[in-house]
């Protein structure tokens, strides 16, 4: 991540983040009050993580919408469900790679197949 002069982490980063993992909240229609809050918690917490790891920025998005998907785990149920698999009983997507990143996409927990990029659940 890159430091403000200041030695601040630079916001866009957890901001992009942020934006990514609400969209597919919103997309599956689960971005409650509880979710939302689940969201902003994870950002936080990863502001200290990106804070100890500078060069951990290709990570972020991933592992918010991965503690997000935890703490809604804990919550209201599993988070995002997939949509690729008609025929299945019910089961849900993962975040690929295991670290959040870079790149991360959703992945089928069932057939190992790519539903969507973070972000990109609506879509």
């Amino acid at each position: 991540m890159k430091r403000a002069h200041n030695g601040v982490v630079d916001d866009r980063v957890l901001d992009q983040a942020r934006a990514r993992v609400l969209a597919d909240l919103t997309a599956r229609r689960c971005a409650t009050a509880g979710a939302v809050t689940a969201l902003d918690e994870a950002c936080s917490t990863r502001r200290w993580w990106a804070e100890q790891w500078p060069d951990g920025e290709p990570y972020v998005a991933g592992l918010v919408a991965q503690d997000v998907q935890d703490a809604l785990f804990e919550s209201t149920g599993r988070w995002p469900l997939c949509h690729v698999c008609a025929d299945a009983p019910q089961h849900a997507l993962y975040i690929q790679p295991d670290l959040g990143g870079p790149d991360p996409v959703w992945v089928c927990e069932e057939t190992g197949q790519v539903a969507a990029a973070l972000g990109y659940l609506g879509r």
